[in-house]
């Protein structure tokens, strides 16, 4: 894939998807595991935060390529259950909404963090998306198969991001990493302006 046709794959998925806020994900009519995997594959906030912790892992190499993509998926594991049991969590929107403009701005200009640091700022976000998983699980889904399928979405997002470091041979500082991560960031302020 060349670097026109990736940038814009990453700016079109917001127009795709029409603008659709985090907690806009209602009505998947399925159950159980799709239930699940619908609900990050369904809102292009979810796609793009999780694209973009596996492009800025995987930019970083080393360690962070696993423990920044690991720690996502945990942490979003623990906020799905703060959902499903009914906590309220505020700003979860904005918290989404951010997690698309940070991780866009920290891969455009090239941030590189101490792997505990990534993964923290990873962890933080993940609680956010969980928690919107969890909220909106639909009452007849098992939470075990409603996990799993949002869990096995959340991963495959993390290594399309990951694949897609390698396809394009893009390093951290490269322009191919800046442009993917303005990609990225303008399509929080998309949906921020949706």
């Amino acid at each position: 894939m060349n670097l026109n046709r990736a940038f814009a794959c990453v700016v079109a998925l917001p127009i795709l998807f029409g603008g659709q806020v985090a907690l806009a994900h209602t009505g998947h009519g399925a159950e159980g595991v799709l239930a699940g995997v619908a609900h990050p594959m369904s809102g292009a906030d979810h796609l793009l935060a999780m694209i973009a912790v596996g492009l800025w892992a995987g930019m970083q190499g080393g360690r962070a390529a696993w423990v920044w993509p690991a720690s996502f998926v945990g942490f979003m594991v623990v906020g799905g259950a703060l959902g499903v049991a009914g906590v309220q969590l505020p700003f979860v929107e904005a918290g989404i909404l951010l997690s698309v403009l940070v991780l866009g701005a920290m891969i455009g200009l090239g941030a590189r963090l101490p792997v505990f640091a990534g993964a923290a700022l990873c962890a933080a976000f993940a609680v956010f998306h969980g928690w919107a998983h969890g909220a909106e699980m639909p009452v007849d889904a098992s939470g075990f198969a409603y996990g799993a399928g949002f869990v096995a979405a959340t991963a495959t997002l993390h290594a399309v991001g990951l694949l897609a470091v390698r396809a394009l041979g893009a390093a951290l500082h490269s322009t191919q990493a800046r442009l993917l991560g303005l990609g990225v960031a303008g399509g929080g302020v998309a949906l921020m302006l949706g």
